[in-house]
């Protein structure tokens, strides 16, 4: 089995859009594993089309509450009333009670921990004032992150009403933004059991997401699983400075009194290929920020090239055999005319490698190239024609 990818060190705004074929053999329905650090796809099974996402949705509506703490306009000592329409939502709960007043840190746990179905209704009626208030903030802000496949009709996952729907890429592309966006909050996710208090009887709830019990280097996200959708997992694994997320949705397993058991296997088959991508890649450090990668030739110029540089350092992740073939060639436009100012794009490093997707990365002039005088144009026409470069 062969696996690739490769990752430009904040790289963030290069389009990367080839996907490396990585040989996974999975029954999900619908799967992706993406580069933590970069967004790069490294695998993918119909993850770029919607479907039932089910209470990994929540996700939407857990970014929605930490952006209002990332900017002051909540505290996690912030209480939210319990309506009779949050008390009376179906699916698995978080035991609210109408006439509660719940702090937003209890709420975020009985979203993330417990899966609370009740727990998402009192947020989205605490930041949006109704639910279909909420529900148009979710759309918008999905819009914004440039989630293209989403769309939400609740703030928890649940099929009724029908039409809630993301894909695995936007469902990754989310728990990375989290990840990167939110790191004071972000430990919520990693918290394996939440206690809570129903009519004087305390009850508690394990974390439906195993991995972080199994997996070394686990550190969340969320689970999901409605009969339409199947069971689901969007996981994040950190082991060094490495991270990965997958993905997977669209696993089917026999039913059981409860889902204990399927979501020990839907944990097992996601840390078996968490456990498989990070054995296989490997990481190469190619070039330091500011590094000269090459020199391009300049015609008219008071120098006959510019050096040239990335805009930011760069090393790629493959498999050991795709290294030893590997190649980065230069590729610019020719010929290439001053005057060129420093930073100013004049072409792309082309790197290829065995069973690797191939990766332009823009290249910038390190220094300013004036346009040569009068004289010296002169002189270079008549060296380029007789030369017969004209």
């Amino acid at each position: 089995m062969r696996f690739v990818r490769f990752f430009a060190i904040l790289l963030s705004t290069f389009a990367f859009a080839a996907t490396a074929q990585a040989a996974i053999d999975t029954s999900a329905e619908h799967g992706i594993l993406m580069d933590g650090d970069t967004g790069q796809v490294l695998w993918a099974k119909d993850a770029f089309v919607p479907m039932p996402p089910a209470s990994m949705s929540k996700l939407m509506t857990i970014e929605l509450l930490f952006r209002e703490l990332k900017d002051g306009r909540i505290k996690l000592t912030d209480t939210f009333p319990v309506s009779e329409e949050a008390w009376k939502t179906g699916g698995s709960t978080g035991f609210t009670r109408v006439g509660d007043h719940l702090t937003v840190e209890d709420l975020i746990q009985r979203i993330i921990v417990v899966s609370g179905n009740d727990a998402c209704v009192v947020v989205a009626e605490g930041l949006g004032g109704t639910t279909a208030n909420f529900v148009s903030m979710m759309n918008a802000r999905a819009k914004q992150l440039g989630l293209t496949q989403s769309h939400f009709v609740n703030p928890n996952g649940l099929p009724d009403p029908p039409g809630q729907a993301m894909s695995a890429f936007d469902l990754a592309k989310l728990a990375r933004y989290l990840i990167n966006t939110y790191p004071e909050y972000y430990h919520y996710f990693s918290v394996k059991s939440y206690t809570t208090t129903d009519q004087g009887k305390q009850i508690t709830q394990p974390n439906r997401d195993l991995i972080l019990d199994n997996v070394p280097g686990a550190d969340g996200l969320k689970t999901g699983h409605t009969d339409a959708a199947g069971y689901g997992i969007t996981a994040s694994v950190k082991r060094g400075n490495q991270r990965m997320i997958l993905v997977l949705n669209g696993l089917r397993y026999p039913q059981y009194h409860n889902d204990y058991f399927p979501n020990i296997k839907r944990s097992e088959e996601a840390g078996r290929i968490l456990d498989l991508a990070f054995r296989e890649f490997r990481h190469y450090d190619l070039y330091k920020a500011g590094q000269q990668v090459g020199e391009i030739p300049v015609w008219q110029g008071d120098r006959d090239t510019v050096a040239v540089k990335t805009a930011a350092p760069l090393g790629v992740t493959m498999q050991v055999d795709s290294h030893a073939g590997m190649k980065a060639v230069l590729s610019y436009t020719s010929p290439l005319k001053a005057p060129i100012a420093a930073g100013q794009q004049v072409g792309t490093m082309k790197i290829t490698a065995p069973e690797f997707p191939a990766m332009n990365i823009p290249v910038y002039a390190a220094q300013n190239v004036s346009r040569a005088g009068f004289f010296s144009r002169i002189l270079l026409g008549l060296r380029s024609f007789i030369s017969g470069h004209h």
